[in-house]
């Protein structure tokens, strides 16, 4: 592999790393600031952490992602991921809904998760398992 070839893997990691850095700090903004003052929109946390699961499991038992014929694994993980997004989006919502939280929070959650889904969207776009990058060389 070519240095150049390194030099455009690590640049983009730092750009997903940065693009996810915003996100979360949108966030906790969310959380923190005085006038929200509730921690409750932080459990998105986990909805991020589990987002990517689905995929990786699909990848690690699955030789083709391209969509080129389908595959019972593939659909079901596809639907995890998605219910685990749009669970995402709707805690701040419900919660905005019951009063647990402020709208200007729940506002803050969702572009938060915005950023941070396009961000997960974008490594699994950017990084994928036929190119030859490989994270063993950091």
């Amino acid at each position: 592999m070519t240095s150049t070839c390194k030099m455009a893997g690590i640049k983009s990691l730092i750009v997903l790393a940065f693009a996810l850095a915003c996100g979360l700090t949108l966030v906790v903004l969310g959380c923190a600031l005085k006038p929200f003052g509730q921690w409750w929109p932080m459990f998105v946390l986990f909805f991020y952490v589990l987002c990517p699961v689905p995929t990786v499991i699909a990848r690690k038992y699955t030789a083709d992602l391209s969509g080129g014929a389908s595959n019972a694994l593939i659909e079901l993980c596809v639907f995890l991921t998605t219910g685990i997004v749009v669970s995402a989006f709707g805690l701040p919502l419900v919660l905005a809904h019951t009063g647990a939280i402020m709208w200007g929070a729940a506002g803050l959650t969702l572009a938060g998760n915005t950023v941070c889904f396009f961000t997960i969207l974008a490594y699994f776009v950017i990084f994928k398992s036929d190119d030859d990058f490989e994270f063993s060389v950091f």
